[in-house]
């Protein structure tokens, strides 16, 4: 709560205390929101608060339920359970099958292996079996149930007894967590007898479990005979066709399962390739010669004849070379010379030709035998396309006798292992704990029936209680009105069923306590210290920072959405919190239909606020004494009603009664209007428009909140300030989910 600015030139009141006596204070503190809004969920710990509202209910609920699960568990019938367990030493029998060693399914594995043997044990033609051989055994006469026993105990007629019944027994089969042992549950309501059917039952399996591995063997392997005689006739016949169709093609296989034409055709492979890098390389002879000097191919290089000229001629052109600078060139001896360089270029010449001849013949020759080369190749491949063609069917005809002779060979091992197994018959199974017979019932089971019953008694109190919570839209508890109005909430009065009804100072200790004027209308004034008038202290240290900081609205309207919401209780108790505090305080009562401030503080209502307003004398010259009366209580003065009148819309629309309340400003320091609910009449918005604020006046679990938000939305729109809402009788010790309070003494 912010802090309180007390007002200049207020002197605070002290009050003392008689000596010795302690004085006790109670506080309560409006609280901030802390119910979700609608449509969101609520937390656990507002639902625990809401159930602790209703404590009655939910004992009762929970008495209930908890007593008719005892009652139930008493009712029924007492059931005995015995239980066996058998122990599986392997998955499953692998004689059974065929073309596997154990799994008989295909991909199944242990645990699938034992839910099959659990719907063996609680298959019908199992528990028949068992059945027959207890059929031959005396019938026990029936134990008087506990229903028959109580139509005795109370004298009521029933059925007769019977002298005899049927003796019955429930069987289920459980497997025992990470492992191969399944156990074997018999409930009845004969003791001896559940535990003898579980022995029974466990015995019965076993025997059942050899007599299938017989009779599967059995079949197995006549089936398996027939099936043999067919596959070998089979394998016959695909070995014949196989070796027929080989001669009459004339296919011939190497020892590599690879045909004579297919070696012919890999060889002719290898020369082609051969020839054809043997001709690019002749061909990159060839074109080198074609576009280059002769000394560039590398057999000129090689070339003894090409060497020696290609050295005599260097030699005469630089002999020619030193005698032309000696000589001219008609000279003989320069001649010469020049004839034997002329006759060694054409020997050159000639070489060089006969070089290039030779490189274009290994070419061409080259060239002739990769063509040669290939045309076989060809004709090669497509003899053995041919013969491709023809070997398909081979192939298919091999693979179908290599098929028929492996499952003749392992339909064959099958079927002597068969034959092995049906001779020699052997149990995996065990018996590896015996039935005892049950000393104790394990039904009806008292404290679990008890438990159901107490949470069935919860559930039910939680729905009735959460289906009210939802089913009521009244606001009820601290926090509700701002979320769902957007104001301030200003105060919480607690409910005025928790006090005891505060004395009357005015009246002598002796006499009766209350009387006309008395009540908790007065509760500030005549219960100083209680709960419920701190709670008004506290409204109006919220009012006092409403709106304009630490400045005190000078008129302020109480008003509420409907009737019999608290409004005058609320509205005087303010009133002498604020005169608790030095203030010059009027209170008006402006229901001229329906007054009551002036039997509250004990004044009589033979003039008041109807008679100033129908008067035509000015208001400036009224004395104070004219215009209020003054209570009993230290600065506190009161405006009745006055008599009642019918044209009180007319009054309220006059200009007198903006004089009325400028001229009472100037008396007064605050001003408290107290007018009829505002949702039937529109006494409470005309007045709304001449004050400095409203405050809307809610009672708890009464105002719903559609009226509480109608109010609120006809004073905004009439311009009038809410300066919030105050929660009137409010039951901080019952249904309450919000909020606390605290009493304690100094």
């Amino acid at each position: 709560m912010p802090n309180y600015l007390p007002y200049p030139n207020q002197p605070e009141r002290e009050t003392k205390p008689a000596a010795g006596a302690p004085v006790s204070v109670a506080y309560l503190e409006p609280l901030e929101s802390k119910s979700a809004p609608e449509g969101e969920p609520r937390g656990v710990l507002e639902y625990v608060q809401l159930l602790r509202g209703h404590r009655t209910l939910l004992v009762a609920m929970l008495a209930l339920g908890t007593g008719a699960g005892c009652l139930v568990s008493w009712l029924q019938t007492p059931v005995y359970e015995a239980r066996s367990y058998l122990e599986f030493q392997s998955q499953g029998r692998g004689e059974a099958g065929v073309l596997g060693d154990k799994d008989v399914g295909g991909g199944f594995g242990p645990e699938n292996f034992l839910q099959t043997q659990v719907r063996v044990l609680e298959s019908r033609s199992l528990r028949k079996r068992v059945e027959d051989k207890f059929a031959s055994e005396p019938v026990a006469e029936a134990p008087p149930g506990r229903l028959r026993r109580l139509r005795k105990f109370f004298g009521l007629a029933g059925p007769a007894a019977p002298t005899g019944h049927r003796r019955s027994v429930e069987v289920a089969a459980n497997i025992v967590a990470n492992s191969r042992i399944v156990e074997i549950v018999c409930e009845s309501s004969d003791a001896r007898y559940s535990a003898a059917f579980a022995n029974a039952l466990a015995h019965e399996y076993i025997e059942y479990s050899l007599e299938s591995i017989w009779e599967s063997s059995s079949r197995t392997s006549r089936w398996m005979n027939k099936q043999l005689e067919h596959l070998k006739t089979n394998l016959e016949e695909s070995e014949n066709r196989l070796q027929e169709y080989g001669r009459e093609n004339g296919l011939v296989y190497t020892g590599a399962e690879q045909s004579v034409e297919e070696d012919t055709l890999k060889q002719l492979q290898q020369e082609y390739s051969s020839a054809k890098a043997d001709r690019i390389a002749k061909q990159s002879l060839s074109e080198i010669a074609a576009s280059s000097q002769g000394d560039a191919i590398p057999q000129a290089a090689d070339n003894g004849h090409l060497s020696e000229y290609t050295r005599k001629l260097a030699d005469l052109k630089q002999e020619l070379a030193e005698l032309l600078s000696l000589y001219t060139p008609s000279h003989p001896r320069v001649v010469k010379v020049q004839a034997q360089i002329t006759a060694l270029e054409n020997a050159l010449a000639g070489e060089r030709k006969v070089i290039r001849k030779r490189i274009d013949n290994e070419f061409g020759a080259a060239e002739r035998r990769e063509e040669l080369l290939a045309r076989e190749y060809e004709k090669q491949m497509r003899t053995l396309l041919d013969t491709d063609h023809k070997s398909v069917y081979y192939d298919v005809l091999k693979h179908e006798v290599a098929t028929d002779r492996a499952i003749y060979d392992q339909l064959l091992a099958k079927t002597k292992q068969v034959e092995v197994g049906a001779s020699v018959q052997a149990s995996d199974i065990r018996l590896l704990d015996a039935a005892e017979v049950p000393a104790h019932p394990t039904k009806p089971n008292l404290p679990r029936n008890a438990s159901f019953g107490f949470l069935f008694g919860l559930v039910g109190a939680f729905g009735v209680v959460v289906g009210r919570e939802f089913i009521d839209r009244s606001l009820r508890a601290p926090g509700e009105a701002p979320l769902h109005l957007q104001v301030p909430e200003l105060g919480v009065i607690p409910s005025q069923r928790y006090f005891p009804q505060p004395r009357d100072p005015r009246r002598p200790s002796g006499s009766v306590e209350g009387g006309d004027g008395a009540g908790f209308e007065l509760s500030s004034w005549q219960d100083h210290p209680s709960l419920l008038a701190e709670s008004f202290r506290s409204a109006l240290a919220s009012i006092m920072v409403a709106g304009a900081g630490a400045t005190l609205p000078g008129v302020i309207m109480i008003t509420s959405a409907g009737k019999g919401e608290g409004k005058s209780t609320v509205a005087s108790n303010l009133g002498i919190a604020l005169a608790e505090i030095n203030l010059r305080v009027l209170l008006i009562d402006a229901d001229m239909r329906k007054p009551h401030l002036h039997d509250i503080f004990d004044v009589s209502n033979s003039w008041g606020l109807s008679d100033l307003l129908r008067e035509r004398s000015a208001l400036d010259s009224c004395p104070v004494e004219a215009l209020s009366r003054k209570t009993d209580i230290d600065g506190l003065s009161l405006l009745p009603s006055g008599p009642g009148t019918l044209s009180i819309a007319n009054l309220l629309y006059s200009r007198r009664l903006a004089d009325l309340l400028q001229r009472l400003r100037t008396e007064f320091d605050i001003i408290v209007i107290d007018t009829p609910p505002m949702l039937y009449i529109s006494d409470a918005r005309v007045l709304g428009r001449l004050t400095d604020g409203a405050i809307l006046v809610i009672r708890a679990s009464k105002t719903t909140r559609d009226a509480a938000r109608a109010a609120k939305q006809r004073l905004v729109a009439d311009g009038i300030p809410v300066l919030g809402t105050i929660l009137n009788e409010w039951d901080f010790r019952g249904k309450s989910r919000y909020g606390y309070y605290t009493n304690y003494t100094y």
